[in-house]
């Protein structure tokens, strides 16, 4: 791409994200999130008529994790584009000195695309340029994140559900919970270790690994810690009081 290309594919995004039926990625992101948070804190409220903060938190972690699912599965099935936008975001932070992150994060999309796979495997792309392993089905950063966006959803959603209007023994949920986010905890942690001893640091700025990779990792990290100890007092008391229910 060049000089002028990569100025007028600017401008015709400017323009773009103008129109009504557009939206900003970091705005959709926000507002799934924040519908599914939402949505799960008025059902508690609606059968308890308390809020609880404990509570909020992990409605808002699994909330993220069930976005975050629905990307890793566009990671198993478009890894063939995340290959090729990989060379179209590379060659647009060698051209422009932007950061592909924001540009992406600021890029617009048209309504109907929310869920469209193309664009969130362009998340992949972007991140691929701090850690390419998420552009290689050999390695373990790939595998251990589609593994957890087939396998871990419906899981989640229980967890979500019977913590918010409870339907399973406490320490059904609790033991549910100790396993998720256990797994949570240990695969972040050995990613994170991965990412060192393949010497992936080496090619990043620091600033790069404090923004991509420690920042959202240790949310995946200290949540899940938090998230552990709620369900092993749900195991140990053997009801919902941790949470604020009975």
């Amino acid at each position: 791409m060049n000089e002028g290309a990569f100025r007028a594919n600017l401008v015709n995004s400017s323009r773009q994200s103008t129109g009504k039926s557009r939206m900003k990625i970091w705005l959709i992101t926000c507002s799934l999130v924040v519908l599914m948070t939402g949505a799960a804190i008025a059902c508690r409220y609606w059968h308890s008529g308390d809020f609880h903060l404990a509570y909020s938190i992990l409605a808002f972690f699994l909330s993220v994790n069930l976005l975050a699912c629905y990307w890793e599965i566009c990671l198993l099935l478009r890894i063939a584009t995340i290959e090729e936008r990989r060379q179209h975001w590379d060659t647009l932070r060698s051209n422009s000195r932007v950061s592909p992150a924001l540009e992406f994060l600021t890029m617009s999309v048209p309504l109907r695309q929310v869920f469209s796979p193309r664009v969130w495997a362009d998340l992949w792309s972007v991140y691929s340029l701090y850690d390419a392993s998420y552009a290689d089905k050999k390695t373990y950063g790939f595998n251990v994140d589609i593994a957890n966006g087939v396998v871990t959803p419906l899981l989640s959603l229980v967890l979500l559900g019977t913590i918010t209007i409870p339907f399973l023994p406490a320490r059904v949920a609790g033991i549910l919970g100790v396993a998720l986010f256990w797994q949570w905890i240990y695969v972040t942690s050995v990613y994170i270790l991965s990412f060192y001893t393949a010497g992936r640091y080496r090619l990043i700025s620091r600033r790069e690994i404090l923004l991509y990779i420690w920042t959202p990792n240790l949310f995946w990290i200290l949540l899940p810690i938090f998230g552990f100890y709620v369900s092993v007092r749900l195991v140990l008391e053997g009801s919902y009081a941790v949470l604020g229910l009975s």
